[in-house]
């Protein structure tokens, strides 16, 4: 395939040129082209629905910035249609060590299990993810990307977005059903609706630097406590495509950010970290920790996504990976307000789950800020002890907090059925869909969540047969594991991941999370789930 194009030009809309009184209407304008925007305008885009994407540059950003993308964002590309390309292009790691000083105290296994399609993360350049999705983008015409638009104004109405858009032409106006606002930490959208963040800012700083170098490291996760070649601090070490490797290294809190991030005050320190002066460098940056959110991600028809909602520190890739869920959780649910198929109310469970989601990655964040960069005499007493443990016991290797990854968040949502079956084991309501190895009747093998695409990402039962299966809702998308025309579960992996008895049945929601589970599903079961689950009660 073709290399990736970074730079774009502006080009004149029609829209532009319509007099003042007959301004354009779009039933859904994103903005901001990063992987959240993106990403969400390909998903309602091949959920039917036609989508004006503004951005206000006109490149891809520059720098490395997030690089760690979870098995659950990949999943996700892989309904989008570019899971392949950014698996193919990625650095594919699962296991993690964690030293303190010279010594290495533990390591982890994110996926020690077999059987799943993706692995647990890649290391792959944000600019490299959003050219990827660009290019998906100009794949399908229902998606209008404009660069170098820049929305300056916002009014809110009854049933439409008044929206001001400044172009190198001068401004326009349009009009739009929705706004899903995906324009960052510093969103000017946010400061439109009169919305601020809360939470805290860390004082603590840390020095990224991308360094391109020949190495023989393992594509692991490298974290150091205290490490000799930066006394007193912490480091990170990840792999990346092009033999660009990341260096995370603390600093103190009244480090000089312009000093600190010249490449002459640089390379010593990554010198002293590699032994060896032998790499160029690729990009420096330096970053504070922050964890906030806005109160509200649902402002009336203003909808806000990723960074432009909520921040955390990026230790624990909880950023990119938590935006990347809010636009899977947005999507179905906006499209299926678009269709009138479900009320307008639907989109408050958005706020809901993804809020609770949001709490979830702010708290861990913080501990995690808290135990690497301790804020207090008894926060450092504290972990030192802890380290001293994690040598010699289990318990103690668990309280380590070196930046605990992301994973898929569980919701206690509305739009769940309660459990009224027993259930050993599975993935329940609000829960994302597990991975298996299935194949079909052929022997041709494949992936349960191959499967779930192949049905268009929509409400899906997944059956586990008994011979007599439940009339699945109409509309409603059928996986049949078993019996003579179903997909064979050979190594029976699929059975034990879901807990499955002949005649178990899932309603997953079209973002493959569990709506319900039921042991001996009825027709009047399933749609009472179905309508739980699509807003309608």
């Amino acid at each position: 395939m073709a290399q990736a194009k970074t730079q774009f030009g502006y080009r004149r809309h029609p829209d532009q040129d319509r007099p003042g009184t007959d301004l354009a209407e779009h039933p859904v304008v994103v903005v901001g082209a990063g992987p959240v925007g993106l990403s969400l305008a390909i998903d309602l885009a091949q959920r039917g629905q036609s989508v004006l994407l503004l951005d206000d540059a006109d490149r891809i950003g520059e720098g490395s910035r997030a690089i760690c993308f979870s098995k659950r964002s990949l999943e996700f590309w892989d309904r989008l249609g570019v899971g392949d390309r950014m698996v193919d292009k990625g650095v594919v790691w699962s296991v993690g060590k964690i030293f303190h000083g010279a010594s290495q105290l533990y390591q982890f296994n994110l996926l020690p299990e077999v059987g799943h399609k993706r692995p647990a993360f890649i290391n792959l350049q944000q600019f490299y993810a959003e050219a990827y999705l660009v290019d998906r983008v100009e794949e399908l015409p229902s998606i209008d990307l404009r660069w170098r638009n820049k929305v300056i104004a916002l009014e809110s109405r009854n049933d439409t977005v008044a929206l001001t858009v400044s172009t190198p032409d001068g401004p326009y106006k349009i009009h739009a059903g929705y706004v899903i606002a995906c324009d960052g930490a510093r969103s000017t959208l946010r400061q439109m609706v009169g919305a601020e963040f809360s939470g805290q800012v860390f004082e603590d700083q840390f020095l990224i630097a991308d360094v391109k170098m020949t190495a023989a490291f393992p594509t692991e996760r490298w974290f150091w406590f205290d490490p000799p070649f930066h006394a007193g601090r912490s480091a990170l070490l990840h792999k990346q495509p092009d033999d660009i490797w990341r260096i995370d290294l603390q600093l103190s809190r009244d480090a000089d950010p312009t000093v600190e991030k010249q490449p002459e005050n640089v390379r010593p320190r990554i010198a002293r970290m590699l032994g060896h002066d032998q790499f160029e460098f690729e990009w420096i940056s330096l970053y504070k920790f922050q964890c906030r959110r806005m109160d509200r991600f649902v402002h009336g028809r203003v909808i806000f996504a990723g960074d432009s909602a909520h921040q955390v520190s990026p230790f624990g890739a909880r950023g990119a990976n938590s935006g990347l869920e809010d636009a899977e959780n947005l999507s179905w649910k906006l499209d299926r307000v678009l269709r009138k198929q479900s009320p307008a109310s639907l989109l408050e469970s958005y706020h809901v789950e993804r809020g609770m989601a949001a709490d979830e990655n702010i708290r861990e964040s913080t501990r995690s800020t808290d135990f690497m960069a301790p804020s207090s005499r008894q926060e450092a007493r504290l972990r030192q002890a802890v380290l001293s443990l994690a040598k010699e016991t289990e318990f103690g290797k668990r309280m380590v907090n070196a930046g605990r990854l992301s994973v898929p968040s569980i919701y206690e949502s509305p739009l769940s059925t309660v459990d009224n079956d027993v259930w050993r084991g599975g993935p329940r309501p609000g829960a994302s869909m597990p991975d298996a190895p299935i194949a079909d009747r052929s022997g041709a093998a494949k992936f349960l969540t191959e499967a779930f695409v192949e049905k268009g990402a929509r409400f899906t039962v997944l059956e586990f047969g008994n011979g007599v299966a439940a009339e699945a809702p109409e509309g409603v998308g059928t996986i049949r594991i078993g019996d003579d025309n179903g997909l064979v579960d050979a190594e029976g992996l699929a059975a034990s991941r879901y807990d499955a008895e002949a005649g178990t049945t899932y309603l997953l929601r079209p973002d493959g999370y569990v709506a319900a589970r039921i042991r001996h599903p009825t027709r009047s079961a399933l749609d009472t789930a179905l309508a739980r689950a699509s807003g309608l009660n």
